[in-house]
């Protein structure tokens, strides 16, 4: 089974809708964990937006990178470039990715506005995590 760390930087919105939806579409093919490179509380509206397409992260918590340094990971995705720029050396042989997305927690506007910054930054990290899975994770729904 694959070990896969999700890293941004304060591991409180992408990294944990990354996360979840790595596990969802993983369906328990893989190990999956979230990281930052300092933590900040997993944010309500990450929540709360997961929670309109049907995923759970209440539970998460926002970990901070050096908890998993015993871990041997075969992919680090980071989320953000601050944390592409500022991730650690892992000396493992994680095969790492990068995609940078919008920081949702950074929206201005009405509640509604800020919600749909959620809702798009969320649906762009739901595609980037299906096509992850269905090419690197083997899964009884695509091997």
């Amino acid at each position: 089974m694959k070990n896969i760390l999700v890293l941004c930087t304060g591991n409180s919105c992408r990294s944990q809708i990354a996360e979840g939806y790595l596990r969802h579409f993983s369906g328990g093919s893989a190990h999956i964990y979230s990281a930052g490179i300092e933590t900040h509380g997993v944010n309500p509206k990450a929540i709360s937006a997961m929670a309109e397409d049907g995923i759970d992260i209440s539970g998460h918590t926002s970990n901070q990178i050096d908890e998993y340094r015993g871990i041997p990971f075969d992919f680090v995705l980071t989320v953000c470039d601050h944390a592409q720029e500022n991730c650690p050396y892992f000396p493992a042989k994680a095969t790492r990715f990068h995609q940078n997305f919008t920081d949702p927690a950074k929206a201005t506007g009405t509640e509604e506005e800020i919600a749909a910054a959620f809702r798009a930054v969320r649906d762009e990290i739901k595609n980037f995590s299906q096509k992850f899975v269905a090419e690197h994770i083997p899964t009884t729904a695509n091997s």
